[in-house]
């Protein structure tokens, strides 16, 4: 597969995590020097894994994943975003939210914005497609959209204050919407 058909794809897979990115920096939530990579590594990792596992489980199982991924995404973003829209809302329930670029909200974050990955990784498997350049090019991208969004979150979220922290949560609620709605109609 030639890297100007898997760009695209890569691109389009990245939106989520570069959009979860973003909120996370404006939010002022991801704190510590180290909160924008751990935020970027996580979803470029997850979004290299879930291909390969979408293509090692072949077609054999797609039709029984594909029933219930978007409800998983959705569930996970929809948590995380309502807790960052509440805080947004109620300073003093911030004391209380954990860093979503630690611990199991990050997981989450990574689980949540990758599903889609999986679904390319079956796809590529029913081409005959090798996965390992593909998924490369994935994380990669990935990663550097996901750097590039929270630190233009962090610009925002500087100016903006707790009106960003609401808008990320806003973001993650929508997206999570879309992932859900976009499954639904097909």
């Amino acid at each position: 597969m030639p890297l100007l058909e898997i760009v695209p794809i890569a691109l389009g897979l990245a939106m989520d995590a570069a959009a979860v990115s973003l909120g996370c920096g404006a939010s002022g939530q991801a704190r510590g020097p180290g909160a924008g990579l751990r935020l970027a590594f996580h979803f470029g990792l997850f979004q290299f894994i879930m291909p390969i596992a979408g293509w090692l489980v072949g077609v054999r199982i797609e039709r029984f994943v594909s029933s219930w991924d978007h409800w998983i995404a959705f569930g996970l973003l929809m948590f995380v975003g309502v807790r960052m829209i509440r805080a947004g809302l109620n300073p003093s329930l911030e004391s209380r939210l954990t860093d979503p670029s630690r611990g199991i909200r990050l997981i989450m974050l990574a689980v949540a914005t990758s599903i889609d990955a999986l679904a390319i990784g079956l796809s590529l498997a029913m081409l005959g497609v090798s996965i390992w350049y593909p998924s490369f090019v994935i994380g990669v991208v990935t990663f550097g959209s996901s750097m590039a969004a929270f630190r233009l979150g962090r610009i925002l979220g500087a100016g903006l204050g707790k009106r960003m922290e609401i808008a990320g949560g806003t973001i993650l609620v929508l997206i999570g919407l879309r992932i859900l709605v976009t499954h639904l109609r097909v």
